[in-house]
């Protein structure tokens, strides 16, 4: 496995076209779009690593699994009566669908689905509390207590978020968002700003990927219906591009990150920060078909 990630981060640093980083949040724009980091979490608990793998970045939109996986567990499958778990064929921050459906975001892991989602967990409690519920939860699945909110993205976030507030509106004014959208879009946006290296993210997914060992977060059955939507929703309306290459369930971020998993195998971890036009990392994309080949992992 050494080997491979060696060889894995030595041609992603031959190519040319790093991709474009998130230019519409400026403290994601200004991020060097040639960097590359990738880890894997073994079933025996071992993890190796080869770039910057130590390095924090901004998770972004990875943390809609983790959102989704407290949700859950706090409201049930009741959360599925507010967000369906169907593939958008849009992009993540599309109003098309939303208007169409009728305030039902299409999945849990386009923007509005993850807004609402992040709503049934602010209901009743104050932003912070429900922050620290997610915050958490990653730090218990990752095991480790060193992972922060950067509130500088945060903040960059939610001044140019326009797009995200009109969603939340547009939720609200179909009865389907429970708290004041700017509560919500709140924590949201300090959701999205978490920080993670890939060390602590592909630990993180080892639950998700059953592995000995892994704290036991959710049932085997719950983790299997997260993956089947990583697997058709986890990279928008790239979702089936990346089926296609890869073969395996993944959640990508517009920091740069992947979150892919190996069920019963491994849990893989992947960051360059440069985007492809879907939004999701391009090298990180291209990482991980070498990957899958070079492994033969796949659940096809």
């Amino acid at each position: 496995m050494e080997d491979i990630l060696k060889s894995i981060t030595a041609s992603i640093f031959q190519q040319d076209d790093w991709g474009e980083t998130a230019q519409y949040i400026p403290e994601l724009a200004s991020v060097d779009p040639k960097q590359f980091a990738i880890s894997v979490c073994l079933p025996d608990g071992k993890l190796i690593n080869a770039g910057a793998a130590s390095k924090p970045f901004s998770v972004q939109s990875i943390t809609k699994v983790f959102s989704l996986i407290a949700a859950l567990g706090r409201t049930g499958d009741q959360l599925w009566s507010r967000v369906g778990r169907e593939p958008s064929g849009t992009s993540f921050d599309s109003v098309v669908l939303l208007e169409k459906e009728k305030g039902r975001p299409r999945n849990p892991f386009v923007n509005a689905g993850a807004i609402v989602t992040t709503d049934a967990l602010l209901s009743g409690r104050e932003p912070k509390m429900a922050l620290t519920e997610i915050l958490e939860l990653i730090k218990y699945m990752s095991q480790s207590d060193d992972i922060y909110i950067n509130e500088d993205v945060a903040t960059s976030e939610q001044e140019t978020g326009a797009r995200n507030k009109a969603l939340a509106y547009y939720l609200k004014s179909h009865g389907n968002l429970e708290n004041e959208p700017e509560l919500t879009l709140g924590t949201y946006f300090h959701q999205c700003a978490i920080e993670m290296t890939t060390d602590q993210l592909a630990m993180a997914g080892a639950s998700l990927a059953g592995l000995k060992g892994a704290p036991a977060v959710l049932s085997l059955q719950r983790a299997r219906r997260v993956n089947a939507l990583m697997m058709t929703c986890g990279h928008y309306d790239g979702s089936g591009d990346f089926a296609f290459r890869v073969g395996l369930p993944g959640k990508s971020g517009v920091g740069g990150g992947l979150l892919v998993i190996a069920p019963n195998v491994a849990s893989v971890a992947i960051w360059s920060p440069g985007l492809n036009r879907y939004g999701n990392s391009h090298a990180g994309t291209r990482a991980a078909t070498m990957l899958s080949n070079a492994t033969k992992w796949s659940v096809f």
